[in-house]
Parts: structure tokens; C-alpha cells; sequence
């Protein structure tokens, strides 16, 4: 499968599995809430399309990893809620690295 083509499918499932994670959070009003899964989306989304597309010479899954913590890292400090942004970072960049070993071309 092409590059291009995984990464938009995989940021899709990483970005809509993270929003379905955030449903039963608690929000101080709809605005919130919308900004909120609106921004985890797109910061999966982007994990998701990046990682099949970078290379940085080393095994697809560390890289994948590496990229879903460190574009975790903004939203984990902003939001001073650590260790589950950057642990479902991580874990998506991996799944991600993985997925991309086994089906890319």
C-alpha cells in the first residue's frame, strides 16, 4: 500500500479511536468539549499520517513512537494531564510504526 494512502487511513482510525476515548469525559461546556476533540483529533490524525511517511533510518515503530510523544507533548503540557496524552501518543505512533512495517511498500 502506498505511503500516502496508509498514513491517511491510520491518522483516520487513530484520530476517530481518540475522540471515541474522550466521549465520556466531563467538559464545562460544549465549546470546550468540541475544542477538545476537535484538537485530539487532529494531533492523532497527524501521528497517524506522519510516521508512515518519515524515516529516520531506524526501526518503523521506535520512529513511530518517537513522534507520537513528541507531538503529544504540547497538548500534555497545556492541559497538565501527562501521562495519559503522552502515553496514548506513544502507543499510536507505535501501532502506527508497526501497521506501517507489515503493509507499506
Amino acid at each position: 500500500m502506498r505511503r500516502s494512502k496508509l498514513g491517511i487511513l491510520l491518522g483516520s482510525a487513530l484520530g476517530t479511536l481518540d475522540v471515541l476515548v474522550m466521549l465520556p469525559l466531563k467538559f464545562d461546556d460544549n465549546r470546550k468539549r468540541a475544542e477538545a476533540m476537535s484538537s485530539a483529533f487532529i494531533e492523532r490524525f497527524l501521528i497517524g499520517l506522519l510516521v508512515p511517511n518519515v524515516a529516520l533510518g531506524g526501526h518503523p515503530a521506535v520512529t513511530g513512537s518517537l513522534l507520537g510523544f513528541g507531538m503529544s507533548v504540547p497538548s500534555a503540557i497545556i492541559t497538565r494531564t501527562y501521562a495519559p496524552i503522552l502515553g496514548l501518543g506513544t502507543v499510536a505512533g507505535l501501532v502506527a510504526g508497526l501497521v506501517t512495517q507489515a503493509v507499506a511498500d
